[in-house]
């Protein structure tokens, strides 16, 4: 049966506009979310119109809102053996593989990780932005193995969903790049937004065309192999924008080994997909508070790769 709340606007929340305002008080709904409830007519001013997204409340408003029942994503849960490194009630963290998608799309529709998250979490699902589906708090990307974190409860959604946007959570990646980095370390700052001329990929854009991203990286090794030359890097994410290190390094000259996007055409080695592991994960348990960390041992094909290149695998 669908929830109604009602708001009054005090002199505290004046000034506030609506969609975060309420995005803050429902609990397990983003801002998205609750934009798409005004368009939809299910938020209010009483007395008044539906306002828009933007507008400023004042003191003495009184808001309606009206949450509609959660839809069931029409996924069709798969029995997909998961390697599963941490779950509770709350949360699970998955060791993705390579190859796999995080969530269904045209083309995709099924074999995905969201596919066999409705097998296994069966009717224990969060139900974030009126959706029933496993809490896909972030992605990577199809080519990319390691960890990821996915919430079972909205409470722990919202929670793990507030530690992103602050920035707070541990996520180090280890990579092969193409060329040696001469310096040891340092950071890309750089916006991320889509190609103009490939809506398919993303790019390094002016401020007003895209999001900030940030990511730190260091060298762990260098070699020589061939006339070719590769350096095996940590990246740690300030951010966590859509191909973020894979366009980073790319921005810089040094685009992942085996990433025929961002990089060459023909990859080294025959490899044609990214060489990128989500390896560290840490963050605050969003329902105990206790303080976890992951870390994931490089998968066979990122060690295969190392050896191609003439990198120690201790490196």
């Amino acid at each position: 049966m669908a929830e109604q709340f009602i708001f009054d606007i005090d002199n505290d929340s004046a000034g506030e506009r609506t969609d975060v305002f309420l995005a803050g008080r429902l609990g397990g709904v983003t801002r998205s979310y609750v934009q798409k409830l005004l368009l939809q007519g299910q938020i209010v001013l009483e007395g008044k119109e539906a306002p828009a997204k933007n507008y400023r409340l004042r003191e003495g408003d009184r808001l309606l809102v009206t949450l509609p029942d959660p839809e069931l994503l029409e996924v069709k849960a798969e029995n997909i053996p998961l390697d599963i490194v941490y779950e509770d009630d709350d949360l699970l963290v998955i060791n993705k593989p390579q190859g796999m998608v995080v969530h269904p799309a045209p083309g995709n529709e099924s074999g995905t990780l969201v596919n066999a998250l409705m097998y296994h979490c069966g009717e224990q699902l969060s139900s974030i932005n009126g959706v029933i589906r496993p809490g896909i708090v972030h992605r990577i990307d199809k080519d990319t193995s390691g960890l990821l974190a996915v919430a079972k409860t909205d409470r722990a959604h919202t929670g793990l969903a507030e530690q992103f946007a602050e920035h707070s959570i541990v996520r180090a990646y280890r990579a092969i790049v193409y060329h040696n980095i001469k310096e040891e370390e340092g950071t890309v700052d750089r916006h991320i937004g889509r190609d103009v001329r490939d809506r398919l990929k993303m790019a390094v854009v002016p401020p007003d065309k895209g999001r900030r991203a940030v990511t730190h990286y260091r060298v762990l090794a260098r070699s020589a192999s061939g006339s070719a030359s590769f350096t095996y890097v940590e990246c740690r994410l300030e951010t966590g924008r859509t191909h973020q290190i894979r366009v980073h390094m790319a921005s810089i000259g040094h685009p992942l080994l085996g990433d025929p996007v961002y990089g060459p055409k023909k990859p080294a080695f025959g490899i044609r997909e990214q060489v990128l592991h989500a390896k560290e994960l840490g963050f605050i348990h969003p329902v105990t508070g206790e303080r976890m960390f992951f870390d994931s041992p490089l998968p066979e094909s990122f060690l295969a790769a190392l050896k191609k290149t003439g990198i120690k695998e201790d490196a």
